[in-house]
């Protein structure tokens, strides 16, 4: 009876060695996540106000803006 039990002990030793051992080769085959975006600088439309990526803005007459609709209403 012994024997028996311990031989149990040891195939549920084994069992979860090769188990865990599968799950890191898992881990490793997968490929790294993709960096964060970078930060960009941020501007404020000269004619509403709201905020946005520089990349994103108008640069018209040395102020920035966050449409064509408003680059057009700019005073004069």
């Amino acid at each position: 009876m012994s024997r028996l039990i311990l031989m149990i002990v040891i195939f549920g030793i084994v069992y979860f060695l090769l188990k865990s051992y599968s799950r890191k080769e898992q881990l490793k085959d997968q490929a790294p996540p993709p960096p964060p975006p970078k930060a960009q600088d941020m501007v404020s439309c000269a004619f509403c106000g709201v905020h946005l990526p520089k990349s994103e803005s108008l640069f018209v007459g040395g102020k920035y803006y966050c449409c064509t609709a408003h680059s057009r209403n700019q005073p004069e």
